[in-house]
Parts: structure tokens; sequence; C-alpha cells
């Protein structure tokens, strides 16, 4: 994992795009190690990182929405390894509120879920996008304020 993780902070902003990418679908991955190493060590430029990260991230949240818009509960736990508890869990959670749950895509664990049981309801793509990015936008703002912050106390 160390190698992996090295390999995304040596791409710099591609780096970041592609492991958040893979962090925002149902791979288990640290978007936000990735993040921190870019913003912090490298000195990236903190709102572009952000951007990258969550371009990234919403788009790997975008492709469980389609894996759920595929409506196929068998292969989602078959071929993407999402089990059915906690399918049910982000259903409860999701249920009765709509779309704009997607902003809580950011979740650790349960994203996914979300993401595709938005994408098994149909709900609408567009309001999807946009509270998916408001969520996941704040938190790497946060993230991004706490390493600099943690960065100007070092010094």
């Amino acid at each position: 994992m160390d190698a992996i993780l090295q390999f995304l902070i040596d791409w710099g902003y591609w780096g970041l795009f592609l492991g958040s990418f893979i962090a925002g679908s149902v791979l288990p991955f640290s978007s936000e190690a990735v993040l921190a190493a870019c913003v912090g060590p490298l000195g990236l430029d903190p709102v572009i990182s952000i951007a990258a990260a969550t371009a990234g991230n919403v788009s790997g949240g975008m492709t469980c929405y389609w894996m759920g818009h595929l409506g196929n509960m068998e292969w989602i736990e078959k071929y993407f390894h999402v089990k059915k508890e906690k399918m049910d869990r982000a259903e409860k959670f999701v249920h009765g509120r709509g779309a704009w749950m997607a902003f809580f895509a950011f979740i650790p664990i349960l994203g996914s879920a979300i993401s595709i049981v938005l994408g098994m309801m149909r709900a609408n793509i567009w309001i999807v996008i946009l509270a998916m990015t408001i969520g996941k936008v704040l938190r790497y703002a946060l993230l991004v304020w706490g390493v600099l912050e943690a960065s100007a106390l070092m010094k």
C-alpha cells in the first residue's frame, strides 16, 4: 500500500485525482493521505489540490451511482463486494430524503453504499452530482485547512 501511495503522490495532481477516484468507488483507499501529502510536504496548490481530489472522488461516487442504476443486487454483491447489510443501512439512511442525501457520500464505508442506493432509486442525477460535490469539497477543504494549520505550527 505504501508503494501505491508513494506512486500517486509522485504523480501530483493526476495522482491525487486517481487516488480520489479509487477512494470514491467501492475500493478501500485513503484519498485523504494522498491529499495531505500533496498539500503538506509537496507544497502543491491547495485550491487545485481540492479541485483534483473532488473531481476524482465525485467521479468515483458517480461510478457507484451508475452501478446502482444497473439495479442488479446480485452483481453488486458478487463483483463489487458491497454487502446487502451495508446496502440496507444506506437505504434506511436515504429513504424518503432523496437525491440531496448524496451530500453524505463522503462518509467512510457507508458513502459508496449511499451512492449505489441513490442509483438504484433513480435519484435525480444532477442533484446527486451537486450534493455529492458540495459534501466532498467541504470535507477536502477542512482537511487541507487542518494540514496547513498543522504545517504552520511546525514552523
